[in-house]
């Protein structure tokens, strides 16, 4: 009896069980030598910062979660045994197949377009598969193909070579060559990459829901994935569709999507074939105050997406309907390099379009699809809170924060992937480190795209664009985004600094404090006049003097002489943060803690205050520093504190 043969898109087991080992160890040392003292007062900052952030984004998701559910579990039901119902009865009458390929490998474009005619061939309508190729072995292949499914009589084959500058003006010319042939009334156009292969029943179980929904215009399935790479790489890609399966699933039941994806989706042809929708796809493009008018490199399934947001067109996600794509890294043995231009990819695709789908408001599209298109924008910053501030927290307060951060990331990561995996129908322990990594690591690549979304890069073709042929402008556009970026982050930090109490907003002593340190010595402030005045007053007993340097001279005593002054006057400064400089004049008057006249300074606290004689009445002074010094030059000015 022959084995099971091992699934492309899972790790294997050995891999699963070394992480739940070091799973297991990493809880057991965390658990045993995590101090008490991470959970006392003083970690309030911390806590109060990491759970309101928490609350917000996991109560997000929990909408989210909670909609798909009731999506799968009691909307699509009945969606599709309404299209199961009509569907036998009617079918579109002509069907249109976009399949673009660059560069496929012989064996991967067998099985594409095998299971592609096979399918086309089984529907039973007729059937036009453009094929927009780049090598002569492709048409070969395909030819291979016709033959050996007899050249079905409902299946038409056009070939297409494609340019060389990307996937867009492909797209833009087989679409040009449908229209001119003047598509029947509700005629369907299906656009699908080359390295995608339809299982069984595509056809026939995605394309009844636009007969059974006259206000749908695009639609799109669930996918899988035969993995080329480690066992990382094959569960990142699950892990991706496993997400892609919950998001895409809440939005549905709003009739919206976030995305249309390039694998495989379905177009009501007449919307597909009209000019502005292929003008878009051709070269669409934006308007920026820095980057100035550039043009999308890739992007397409954002480019259509949009259009039909735009036009008020509804769009469906079907959970059933799986397609299965040939997936691998662009560099096998750099799975962080691999990953992480792949997601620079997508996530200036989804900013070059977020924007101008934003502005359009929640008309066009409802209240729900709008603010996940905002939340898009702000998730992007929430998510590197708490990586930001356990940093902080770990270095400036206590290093066992770090030990608590990861507890907290197994805790909440383990229940999300809990979640992923129970609408996925499996589950991997390498889903937890890695929905970490897509979060934190794609946050941080989003904030760096949002500045530089003119930068684009396609990877399968080497193709790049967006920055100004000017090296000069160039370089100059890269410092603007550098210095943008690195403000923005900085403004988040520095409001992370003061939440977590690493940093306390400065106070009226520190400021004082800092004056006197800076310009104390040198500038003494006058307060002769203002002292004098305030002793007079008969409403207190006592002056409260600011913390600060400065000086009294003479003038203070002539004030004094001249009016009457209440009894039992104190003047209070503030701790050691008060210096006054007395002139010679003023310091025979004043008698130190010991009794005696001051010679050069003295200190004045409440147990051992300092006197000022003045005759019938003495002043005492409280926490101030007394400093004989020479009378000041004509040219300092007088202050009035």
């Amino acid at each position: 009896m022959s084995a099971t043969p091992r699934d492309p898109s899972t790790a294997s087991r050995v891999t699963e069980v070394t992480t739940f080992l070091f799973g297991l160890a990493l809880m057991v040392v965390i658990l045993s030598e995590l101090p008490s003292e991470v959970f006392s007062p003083e970690s309030e900052s911390f806590i109060f910062v990491i759970g309101w952030i928490a609350m917000w984004r996991y109560s997000w998701w929990a909408v989210q979660a909670v909609r798909s559910v009731w999506y799968n579990r009691r909307v699509f039901p009945q969606m599709r045994a309404e299209a199961d119902a009509i569907g036998e009865e009617e079918k579109p009458p002509e069907l249109f197949v976009l399949c673009t390929s660059f560069r496929i490998e012989p064996t991967v474009n067998f099985q594409v377009y095998d299971a592609l005619i096979r399918e086309a061939r089984d529907y039973g309508v007729p059937t036009t598969i453009f094929a927009s190729v780049s090598d002569r072995t492709d048409v070969d292949v395909i030819t291979h193909v016709m033959d050996d499914h007899g050249w079905p009589n409902n299946v038409e084959v056009r070939y297409m070579f494609q340019k060389g500058d990307g996937k867009r003006s492909a797209m833009a010319e087989v679409l040009r060559a449908i229209s001119r042939r003047l598509p029947a009334p509700g005629s369907l156009l299906v656009s699908m990459d080359g390295d995608i292969r339809l299982e069984p029943g595509t056809l026939s179980r995605s394309l009844s829901f636009f007969q059974s929904q006259e206000d749908l215009g695009a639609l799109t399935t669930n996918n899988r994935a035969e993995v080329t790479g480690n066992d990382a790489t094959r569960e990142w890609y699950d892990l991706r569709y496993a997400q892609r399966h919950l998001m895409m699933s809440s939005m549905s039941l709003s009739r919206r999507l976030l995305v249309l994806t390039g694998r495989y989706s379905v177009f009501r042809a007449d919307l597909a074939t009209q000019q502005d929708f292929i003008e878009l796809i051709e070269s669409d493009h934006v308007e920026h105050w820095r980057f100035g008018n550039f043009k999308f490199l890739s992007g397409d399934d954002k480019s259509s997406w949009y259009w039909l947001l735009k036009n008020g067109w509804r769009m469906l996600y079907i959970p059933d309907v799986f397609v299965t794509g040939f997936e691998e890294l662009p560099d096998r043995r750099r799975f962080f390099a691999s990953t992480t231009d792949l997601m620079r990819r997508w996530y200036g695709n989804m900013l070059r379009t977020s924007n101008r789908a934003i502005a359009l408001g929640p008309r066009p599209m409802g209240m729900f699809t709008w603010w996940s298109l905002v939340d898009q924008r702000l998730s992007m910053w929430t998510t590197l809170v708490g990586p930001t501030v356990v940093t902080l927290v770990s270095l400036f307060v206590r290093p066992s924060f770090f030990f608590a951060y990861v507890l907290w990331i197994l805790f909440t990561r383990g229940i999300a992937t809990s979640i992923l995996a129970w609408q996925r129908g499996r589950f991997s322990l390498l889903w937890i480190p890695l929905i970490y990594y897509n979060q934190v690591w794609g946050a941080l690549l989003k904030t760096y795209v949002s500045f530089r979304f003119n930068r684009q890069k396609w990877s399968r073709q080497g193709i790049s664009a967006g920055e100004p042929d000017d090296p000069v402008a160039a370089r100059r556009q890269r410092r603007m985004g550098h210095v943008l970026h690195g403000f923005a982050y900085g403004v988040m930090l520095f409001g992370l600094l003061l939440a977590t109490g690493v940093m306390a907003p400065p106070d009226r002593v520190s400021l004082h404090i800092a004056h006197n340190e800076t310009w104390g010595h040198q500038d003494p402030e006058r307060i002769d006049r203002w002292l004098g005045a305030a002793l007079s007053d008969k409403r207190g007993d006592s002056v409260q003097l600011p913390p600060g340097y400065f000086r009294l001279e003479g003038e203070l005593i002539e004030t004094l002489q001249q009016n009457t002054l209440p009894s039992d006057k104190r003047i209070h400064g503030n701790h050691e943060a008060t210096t006054l400089a007395v002139s010679p004049a003023v310091a025979k008057l004043m008698q130190g803690p010991d009794g005696a006249p001051i010679q050069e300074a003295a200190e004045c606290t409440v147990d051992a205050n300092c006197q000022l004689a003045l005759g019938e009445h003495d002043l005492t002074l409280v926490n101030v520093r007394l400093r004989v010094e020479p009378t000041a030059p004509p040219e300092v000015a007088v202050a009035q504190p």
